[in-house]
């Protein structure tokens, strides 16, 4: 972990009686894959999920409600980051008040192309997010366009790029929930 003195700045910002915890992610090109998420981390996890900072210098806000340096704060990002617990930090949107077409897809692909399909599909801008399942159709992802057309556009694309003819678009109907907060 480091130095004496930054395992006791961080376990000064553990809630009494909590150790420094450990995260599993699942990953399913890897198996399970594990990476120690501490303290600190974990409380960045908790603030930029829901409640990044708008502001000239978010690190330094960041940094002040955890009594931390700006670059304790950026480099404790970066270093999510970089492990692969956090893909990307951006704002999200409500993406039908914007006016947009969001359509959940579904793919039947070989297992043995999973990985390099789902790296295509995750290389588009108007991707959120992908995620295998056990499932015939075992490549979800979310698609966000500007209208109807694009996403057909992008659709036939993503099939033009990766050979897998067989995809679903699912249109959302109606909206239950669209955010999830997790705790860390």
């Amino acid at each position: 972990m480091g130095p004496p003195e930054e395992r006791a700045r961080v376990e000064a910002l553990c809630e009494p009686g909590i150790p420094l915890c450990r995260l599993s992610l699942e990953r399913r090109e890897a198996g399970r894959l594990e990476c120690a998420v501490e303290t600190l981390d974990r409380q960045l996890l908790n603030i930029i999920q829901t409640d990044f900072p708008v502001d000239a210098r978010p690190y330094e806000v960041l940094g002040e409600r955890l009594g931390i340096a700006a670059s304790e704060a950026l480099a404790g990002v970066r270093r999510l980051m970089e492990s692969g617990v956090i893909r990307k930090v951006g704002p999200s949107f409500d993406t039908r008040k914007l006016g947009h077409v969001s359509v959940l897809a579904a793919m039947r692909v070989p297992e043995a192309e999973l990985a390099e399909v789902a790296d295509v599909v995750g290389s588009y801008s108007q991707v959120t997010h992908n995620y295998g399942r056990d499932h015939e159709y075992n490549l979800w992802f979310t698609l966000v366009c500007e209208n109807q057309e694009e996403v057909d556009r992008v659709a036939a694309e993503i099939k033009a790029r990766t050979g897998i003819e067989d995809m679903r678009l699912l249109p959302a109907e109606r909206v239950f929930k669209i955010r999830v907060d997790f705790e860390f």
